[in-house]
């Protein structure tokens, strides 16, 4: 007979990595309850299992149960928390059926409060960025820069600024891709992070610009 492969999760996650590959399908499975094997993994801390069901089993981190609370809900440790929020893109701001999100909760049941202060940091990060999300207008946190660029953030006045413009087909995709509803998952965040990388590089738009005739 065999096992369940909640428990699974608590227990044995190396047996659970094993059954996931002959039926990868539960990965992203759900009980009657809404609770998922995202859930299981980010309350028992089982964090190697957590990026696997992620990354390698393409489990959306944002599974939410019956409640409407992700696994940030019942994570224990602020290293669970890190992992969801920093490595894996869930949106700290999302908040349950009672309108409460997952600091919030926290706090509420008196449990874990290194957790909590811990995102009470990453949703006041995540809200001065001023990035929303097109659908439901939550705040998200933006996309790392790629590894070896270094960002310097500053004000230009509009002298030295000159003609310079957004770039519309940038301004365009940008657009498209905060309306997907698959937005806030991790396909949805990797894609937003493939297109900053692209245009930070000066790939793909920056060669479509410079394929247009030269205005004399």
């Amino acid at each position: 007979m065999s096992r369940n492969h909640y428990l699974l999760a608590a227990d044995n996650p190396d047996e659970l990595v094993e059954l996931l590959r002959e039926d990868n399908s539960l990965a992203a499975g759900q009980d009657e309850h809404g609770y998922s094997l995202v859930h299981a993994a980010a309350s028992y801390n089982h964090l190697d299992l957590l990026r696997q069901l992620v990354h390698d089993f393409k489990a959306p981190v944002d599974l939410r149960d019956e409640d409407g609370e992700t696994a940030l809900f019942v994570v224990e440790t602020v290293e669970a928390a890190r992992v969801l929020v920093e490595e894996l893109a869930l949106n700290p701001n999302l908040k349950n059926d009672e309108g409460q999100t997952a600091r919030e909760k926290i706090e509420a049941e008196g449990e874990w409060p290194e957790v909590a202060d811990y995102l009470e940091a990453r949703e006041t990060s995540t809200a001065t960025t001023g990035t929303t999300n097109g659908s439901n207008h939550e705040p998200l946190d933006l996309p790392p820069v790629p590894p070896g660029l270094h960002v310097t953030m500053g004000t230009m006045d509009e002298a030295a600024a000159g003609e310079q413009q957004p770039d519309p087909e940038f301004r365009r995709r940008i657009e498209e891709l905060a309306a997907r509803e698959d937005f806030q998952s991790s396909e949805g965040q990797a894609e937003l992070r493939r297109l900053v990388e692209e245009v930070i590089s000066g790939q793909g738009l920056s060669e479509e610009r410079s394929v247009r005739p030269r205005q004399e």
